[in-house]
């Protein structure tokens, strides 16, 4: 496996196994636009817990969580299983939460 393979997929694909540890899997439904933007969320969410629990702002800290949350439960990592919903709903769970981080993190949008 080389650096671009990504992390190894259980048989069934629902999961990633990183270090001996599995994960939940990314939708693979996800069209590719949609999911470069999800991600970016997710870190610049993960840059956001960093910089308040250094900052000791309890506050900023709860709001990034969230931010980190939404993102993921979008990529489908979290949440219903991916492979337990419709097309339908798998496409309106990450559209709703995509909207969501959009309007919450505007200067992401064109990032």
């Amino acid at each position: 496996m080389n650096a671009h393979d990504g992390p190894r997929k259980t048989p069934d694909g629902h999961h990633v196994v990183i270090k001996g540890r599995k994960w939940r899997a990314t939708d693979p439904s996800l069209p590719e636009d949609v999911a470069a933007r999800l991600r970016r969320h997710l870190m610049a969410a993960r840059r956001a817990v960093r910089s308040a629990t250094t900052a000791d702002d309890a506050a900023a800290e709860r709001l990034a969580r969230a931010r980190v949350q939404q993102a993921k439960t979008a990529l489908g990592e979290r949440g219903t299983p991916w492979w337990e919903q419709s097309p339908d709903q798998r496409r309106r769970r990450w559209e709703g939460h995509l909207a969501k981080l959009d309007a919450d993190a505007p200067d992401q949008q064109d990032s």
